[in-house]
């Protein structure tokens, strides 16, 4: 994974055919999406129970983008090597899943993945400001985790905001995940996001035997965006 700001589309196949996860992802990411992101959920931390090490391998085959995984999960430390050994490119954890975050990005490094750390909207942007160096993306939840088809938070893209000129010129992503649709995806990008997770936006609609729904519906995403820079 190389560094750049672009903005990247990363749908979350939490609102894919279940049945049909390896051609749901084929058929994504050849409609244009930049990674493929994976929503873990513990039925703990989440109110939901989603996918295990042994169903994030079976992905990884036909991933040939970024396989983005973000554990909703705690205790989450003990977990990381199951997920990295799984073939997750970046693995995301949340600041609040356990009393110490700095030592979790000092776990997935040590696998040699890519670290994220996720805050929820309830957390202050402040929470992450000593874990920046240790960090390749901070994820900014803009609905509360757990399932998909949230209405989006707008009080989070105030957060984006502050998050970006914290970050400065580090080189890390902010990410997105909740509700991003055409309507709050300028939004979000505008303020400083550059990973934009998309999944009934993305997903609606669209099928494997109808790919370019999918296609469709990142390309309205993308425009969106392009159309706020246009009229900046």
């Amino acid at each position: 994974m190389t560094f750049d700001r672009s903005i990247k589309i990363a749908p979350s196949i939490l609102s894919a055919d279940f049945a049909d996860f390896g051609r749901e992802i084929q058929a994504i990411e050849a409609q244009g999406a930049d990674w493929v992101h994976v929503d873990v959920m513990d039925g703990h931390f989440v109110p939901n129970l989603t996918f295990g090490p042994p169903a994030v391998k079976a992905f990884r085959p036909h991933v040939k983008t970024v396989m983005d995984v973000h554990l909703m999960i705690a205790p989450v430390d003990a977990y990381i090597d199951a997920y990295a050994q799984a073939g997750a490119d970046m693995i995301t954890a949340h600041v609040e899943a356990g009393p110490h975050p700095h030592r979790t990005l000092q776990a997935i490094r040590a696998t040699g993945k890519k670290a994220g750390i996720a805050l929820n909207p309830g957390t202050p942007v402040e929470a992450v400001e000593y874990l920046l160096d240790l960090a390749d993306m901070v994820l900014v939840m803009t609905v509360n985790p757990g399932f998909g088809g949230q209405k989006f938070i707008h009080s989070q893209v105030d957060k984006i905001a502050r998050l970006r000129g914290m970050i400065g010129d580090r080189p890390i992503h902010i990410q997105v995940d909740g509700g991003v649709d055409p309507t709050t995806a300028p939004l979000v990008a505008k303020a400083g996001a550059d990973v934009l997770v998309a999944g009934s936006a993305v997903f609606k609609g669209g099928s494997v035997g109808q790919p370019q729904v999918y296609g469709q519906n990142i390309r309205a995403i993308r425009d969106a965006i392009d159309g706020l820079a246009l009229s900046a």
